[in-house]
């Protein structure tokens, strides 16, 4: 392909193995025309007189095949001029970058903004750690439920010292979600611990995780409602975490509901368990023992209460399945597939900012407090019998000052520093290393596992996607492993 120079004398055509016949003559000859009207050359046939003004290929790709198609000419079509080309005073600034001197900046900004807001609502961000958040939340209540299993009855059932009618005065007052007020006896506190135990299990697994997760999400707050009193900290988060992972996409991966749709079920086993939910529903709405529990509008506070959220999600769901059913390749489909990933990507970023909250509001809180400003604050908690799992651990721990003292001061220096290192992906991967170590730490020397395994699963939200890869394979290969012996054994029928 030849090129122009800048003053627009023709340059000539480089003997690289492709001859210069005579269409390539012309094609000169119509480029010299097109570069400035210097040299002589033939009238444009008329099919090619609407490309005139279309800037040549630049020298850079002149080695490169014209595998550029030539739209046909339109007849009684004006010329229509490149993108990025000037064409005049009433230049659109949004599409050309010669309209004026502002016209550069604000086309790069409006390109970004186009490619940001298609990422936004086509890329679902972060699946891994969705999944490993919904795990880790999952598991952490899990334990704590098998854990308290003996002494359920007294923590939050018929036995409890916090009786029904002093929860009831409570929830009046804050407008909080339980449904043990509902009925009292053994019974329904009975059906509500284990449908908990199960929804955690179904959460872990990632079984119709839309509504599984709306299931762990009630049983949750309805038991931690209910005795506000018994916890350690972690019940917090999973307070706060199980509303938000009820709108994240945290099944895409690593979920038997990823292996469903990747063998090409439709879900429709799903609707009979969408029907019954829509029923249990319905009668809890309109039963007459919900009390002010399903209020469209909460009467304690001036927010919509929990009756709008339930029965907007079991609508949706609803709606997905119809959708998937009758129009799997139609617009409807894209629409709510842009929705849902956008609500995922919401989520996910008001979990990681809840992450940041909470290491950045502790820290500072410490930096106040004298025990942790000379450096004894975890001197205290390793001499009391209840945080001493194993006594000889906590005073073999204790008795040693200058571990205590770098331990205390480097708890402050890494809860205040956290957010800052958001910034550098490298720091930020080290001190999260550092903080979940020291989470396993806690559950260890403490006592208080579901706390630290709680909060480990809060900050895998920022854990690299190659380290989850990672370990997704070594797991698949230790399960690879482990079961070829066993396959080996199975004889033939």
């Amino acid at each position: 392909m030849s090129g122009t120079s800048q003053a627009g004398a023709p340059q000539a055509e480089p003997s690289g193995g492709r001859g210069a016949g005579p269409q390539r003559a012309g094609d000169q000859r119509a480029g010299d025309q097109r570069a400035g009207g210097e040299g002589p050359g033939p009238a444009l046939p008329p099919e090619q007189q609407l490309l005139v003004g279309i800037p040549r290929q630049p020298a850079a790709l002149a080695g490169t095949p014209d595998a550029v198609p030539v739209p046909a000419a339109v007849p009684g079509a004006a010329p229509r001029p490149a993108a990025g080309a000037a064409t005049g005073p009433g230049t659109d600034p949004l599409t050309s970058t010669a309209a004026g001197p502002a016209a550069g900046p604000v086309a790069a900004v409006g390109a970004a903004f186009a490619r940001g807001f298609a990422a936004f609502t086509g890329r679902v961000f972060g699946p891994y750690q969705a999944a490993v958040v919904r795990i880790g939340f999952g598991l952490a209540w899990l334990v704590f439920l098998l854990r308290e299993w003996p002494e359920r009855r007294v923590l939050y059932g018929d036995r409890s010292p916090w009786s029904l009618d002093l929860a009831g005065r409570l929830l009046a007052d804050n407008g909080a979600f339980t449904v043990l007020t509902w009925f009292g006896g053994r019974l329904w506190f009975e059906l509500v611990y284990h449908l908990a135990v199960l929804a955690a299990l179904l959460v872990v697994l990632g079984w119709r995780t839309r509504a599984s997760g709306v299931l762990f999400m009630v049983t949750l707050l309805s038991l931690q409602n209910r005795n506000v009193f018994v916890g350690d900290g972690g019940d917090n988060v999973l307070h706060v975490m199980a509303v938000y992972l009820v709108l994240t996409r945290c099944a895409t991966v690593w979920s038997l509901d990823a292996r469903r749709r990747a063998g090409g079920d439709r879900g429709r086993g799903g609707v009979a368990l969408w029907a019954v939910l829509g029923a249990a529903l319905t009668a809890a709405q309109f039963g007459g023992f919900s009390g002010g529990s399903l209020d469209w509008v909460s009467a304690a506070r001036p927010y919509p209460g929990f009756a709008p959220l339930l029965w907007g999600l079991w609508a949706v769901a609803g709606l997905w399945y119809a959708v998937n059913r009758w129009w799997p390749d139609g617009e409807p489909r894209a629409v709510l597939d842009a929705l849902a990933t956008m609500l995922h990507n919401c989520a996910l970023l008001v979990i990681a900012a809840e992450v940041v909250l909470i290491y950045s509001t502790a820290g500072w809180y410490k930096v106040q407090g004298s025990r942790w400003q000379d450096g004894t604050a975890l001197y205290y908690p390793l001499h009391l019998d209840y945080f001493a799992p194993w006594p000889w651990l906590s005073g073999l721990l204790g008795g040693a000052l200058l571990p205590v003292f770098l331990i205390t001061y480097g708890t402050v220096a890494v809860q205040v520093a956290f957010p800052f290192t958001l910034i550098d992906r490298r720091v930020k991967n080290v001190l999260l290393a550092v903080m979940m170590a020291e989470h396993a730490g806690i559950a260890v020397v403490l006592g208080l596992p579901v706390f630290s395994l709680a909060m480990i699963a809060a900050d895998a939200v920022f854990l690299p996607t190659t380290l989850l890869l990672r370990a997704g394979a070594g797991l698949r290969g230790l399960r690879l492993r482990l079961a070829a012996p066993l396959a080996g054994r199975r004889r033939p029928r």
